[in-house]
């Protein structure tokens, strides 16, 4: 695809919106300057300074030598307003797949939700349990013993089975896993067929060869507006997925991935971007992989795939990203114009994924070290449930049906009768 391909939604935002929309071409070739209410001029003032050249540019270069021309296209902001808009097509797409798609996917390969225990309802330790801990120490397990009249083994088991409940299910996670296996998958071979043909891909002084006056490709437009929607879909969706041990870090990880990518699009940095993405993704692609298979129960298949899947994540996310691509951006730039924001901003924010890179890299050794001197058998980030019979118990229990078991003494087999 040649440079001088032009772009699509390169017609810009209409004017009456751009005081609002802080669009530095949109603002700063407005027809007439900013007047009226002091709410506007306070707005066109931080306009101004958002918009800066030199926070963006390096140089003497101004917005003014990055406009539209004949055959050159490059990135604007209001290119990205429509990620919001696909981001809700995403979650669409995905309710879709989780349903029609993973559940009889994961039907097929014997992936069902486990039987779980009823819990009787109990004011007094809802309301601990809603309001202070979910895991009462000792004193606090004999206070509520004598508030309701219950043993010591009845409050902890009531606790150990509430924990349970709030506890993503097995199918939960096969079809989130499903979703976005299918998703790196897709982006991965799109992030190929974008830059195998481009010489930046093999050499990475190219991404700097024309810097700023890069013209934007259609491949190069929708692989960003794409990888941006998705990872926004992440973000709506992150109270609802499965929540895992590194939930911090996975917030820090999707709004740090949204900055990067939305910076690097307005500074036009679309090469280095592209090759950021591609990294990320390969690596994703057997990690989700794993997951299904370990759902399922292929403990064999999935030890293998996570194998490859570290050895793939040490090399892309310790090795090539920081010694390539890090390098690119950190020591070829100043060959090229002295070092401004833009490019100490830009290096800052990768350097906040290899930092979350390093602490993923540690979880996933404490993996390998397992699956080489134990038995790897849980995701070292997941929240696992605790086991919930006791020996000599009658407990309540809902199928996947709704209907109620009652098993009495050890384990849902054997003994059970269905009433």
């Amino acid at each position: 695809m040649s440079e001088a391909t032009e772009c699509p939604f390169t017609s810009g935002s209409a004017a009456v919106l751009s005081c609002y929309t802080l669009s530095h071409r949109e603002f700063r070739h407005s027809p007439e300057p900013l007047t009226g209410s002091r709410d506007h001029v306070m707005i066109g003032t931080l306009s101004e300074w958002l918009w800066w050249d030199r926070l963006w540019l390096p140089g003497n270069l101004t917005w003014a030598d990055l406009k539209d021309e004949e055959g050159l296209v490059y990135a604007r902001a209001s290119h990205l307003y429509v990620t919001v808009p696909y981001a809700l097509v995403f979650l669409v797409v995905r309710y879709v797949f989780e349903r029609l798609i993973a559940t009889p996917l994961a039907a097929s390969l014997g992936v069902t939700e486990k039987t779980r225990y009823k819990v009787e309802h109990n004011a007094v330790l809802e309301h601990y349990f809603i309001t202070k801990s979910k895991h009462p120490g000792q004193a606090d397990i004999d206070g509520l013993c004598k508030k309701c009249s219950w043993s010591g083994r009845q409050v902890e088991r009531w606790f150990r089975r509430r924990r349970n409940q709030d506890r993503p299910g097995v199918l939960k996670k096969f079809r989130e896993a499903s979703w976005r296996m299918v998703y790196y998958l897709a982006a991965f071979i799109g992030g190929i067929i974008t830059l195998y043909d481009k010489p930046w891909f093999y050499n990475l002084r190219e991404v700097w060869n024309g810097y700023p006056r890069q013209s934007m490709l259609d491949s190069q437009y929708w692989y960003y507006i794409l990888e941006m929607s998705f990872y926004l879909s992440l973000v709506l969706r992150i109270t609802f997925d499965v929540k895992r041990k590194d939930f911090k870090e996975q917030i820090i990880h999707h709004w740090a991935t949204l900055t990067l990518l939305a910076f690097s699009w307005c500074g036009n940095y679309i090469r280095v971007g592209t090759l950021v993405m591609l990294i990320h993704d390969s690596s994703d692609i057997l990690l989700e992989s794993a997951k299904i298979f370990n759902y399922a129960k292929w403990e064999s298949t999935c030890n293998g795939i996570f194998v490859v899947f570290a050895a793939i994540f040490i090399v892309t996310r310790l090795i090539i990203f920081p010694f390539w691509i890090i390098h690119c951006t950190w020591v070829y730039p100043p060959d090229y114009y002295p070092p401004f924001f833009g490019y100490y901003f830009l290096n800052f924010m990768l350097v906040i994924l290899l930092m979350l890179h390093i602490f993923w890299a540690y979880l996933i050794l404490r993996m390998v070290k397992m699956f080489l001197f134990g038995s790897l058998t849980k995701d070292e980030r997941s929240d696992n449930e605790e086991d919930e019979e006791e020996d000599g118990e009658t407990s309540v229990t809902e199928d996947n049906d709704g209907h109620v078991k009652v098993t009495n003494g050890c384990g849902a087999g054997g003994g059970a009768n269905h009433h």
